[in-house]
């Protein structure tokens, strides 16, 4: 039964660490315009898309104007005027 189980723990141990990977790495991302989305990843944008990156538990403060998008399926790219402009 040892034989068994030690595999067992490992691949328990090693899921634990993709996850926590995976999660230390989402992100809120905001644009001039007030759009805010939550990304699974952090992606090197560009200066003049103009858009700023958060930590995963940013929120904003009372009497700041923001509104939550969700991104278009799982493609990456960012909101501009209200458009999913992918890249």
């Amino acid at each position: 039964m040892g034989k068994f189980l030690k595999p067992a723990l490992a691949a328990a141990a090693l899921c634990t660490g993709l996850l926590m990977v995976t999660s230390a790495s989402a992100a809120i991302v905001c644009n001039r315009d007030g759009d805010c989305w939550h990304v699974k990843a952090r992606y090197a944008y560009r200066p003049e898309f103009g858009l700023v990156v958060h930590p995963n538990n940013w929120r904003w403060r009372a009497g700041e104007r923001w509104r939550w998008r969700e991104p278009v399926r799982a493609e990456r790219g960012y909101w501009r005027g209200g458009i999913w402009i992918r890249f």
